[in-house]
């Protein structure tokens, strides 16, 4: 059983990658939608709302979980990861690696939320693995509230212009490779992708959850999603719906505080 975890609806993406490849893994999925956004919050509060969300999980008998949110992969779990037996995975380490491979000179972009940007996280890995890559780090916080609010329509002016001004470093830099540091970004792929021709989106829930499953033989046994949140179900279903190309989810709310 695979534990998932997010600040809110982003975290989706890395579970449609493992469903598709894991059809018949059992998937428990929480999203803290109360709190969400977490890429402004502080060192001490990200370690409280990642305790609480493993936990929660932990509760579910999990066999591993996916830290499916940048800022808490890049911020505090390497920190608390010693505090579990559970395996931990975060997506860092998988993003790098795509990237690594993907780019041709050696310019690589990264976009996540504030608290991911000043971690470094993604830069230092990237140089250690390869010292003459160049990095071009951009924090991009206004894209987590657009997603969340549904506001990802490939030809919305809103999300377009947002997008136009954070991505400006980032073309002008050459870049031809991108880590989508957030899960929710990948949602808004095609706008990103239409004001950077021809860079390589990668997309870190994703790579995560290919890592994830190269770890897991497929079963026989039949699969099952659960999906749970903190605040009201109703939008997380709404949304989710667009998220994961169709399919109708039901969340249940829980009180995380209780975690």
């Amino acid at each position: 059983m695979i534990g998932i975890f997010d600040s809110g609806l982003g975290g989706l993406t890395a579970y449609r990658e493992l469903h598709k490849l894991l059809p018949n893994e059992q998937f428990v999925y929480f999203g803290d939608t109360g709190r969400v956004p977490y890429g402004s919050r502080s060192h001490e509060i990200l370690k409280k709302y990642a305790r609480q969300d493993i936990d929660f999980l932990r509760t579910k008998g999990v066999d591993v979980i996916l830290a499916a949110c940048g800022t808490v992969s890049s911020v505090v779990l390497d920190e608390i990861a010693a505090e579990y037996t559970v395996p931990l995975v975060g997506v860092v380490d998988a993003s790098v690696a795509e990237a690594l491979a993907a780019t041709q000179n050696g310019i690589i972009g990264v976009i996540g939320t504030g608290a991911t940007i000043s971690s470094g996280a993604f830069a230092k890995k990237i140089k250690a693995a390869r010292a003459d890559a160049q990095v071009v780090s951009v924090a991009c916080p206004l894209f987590v509230p657009l997603v969340e609010n549904g506001y990802i329509q490939r030809d919305c002016t809103v999300t377009k212009l947002v997008a136009a001004d954070y991505l400006a470093p980032i073309k002008a830099s050459g870049a031809d490779t991108l880590i989508l540091g957030c899960t929710h970004f990948p949602i808004i792929a095609d706008i990103i992708g239409d004001l950077l021709p021809g860079v390589t989106l990668i997309s870190s829930g994703a790579a995560a959850a290919r890592a994830i499953a190269k770890e897991y033989p497929t079963s026989d046994a039949v699969g099952s999603s659960e999906f749970f949140v903190s605040d009201s179900p109703v939008n997380f279903d709404e949304v989710a719906r667009v998220f994961l190309g169709g399919e109708t989810v039901t969340a249940k709310k829980v009180d995380i505080e209780k975690y």
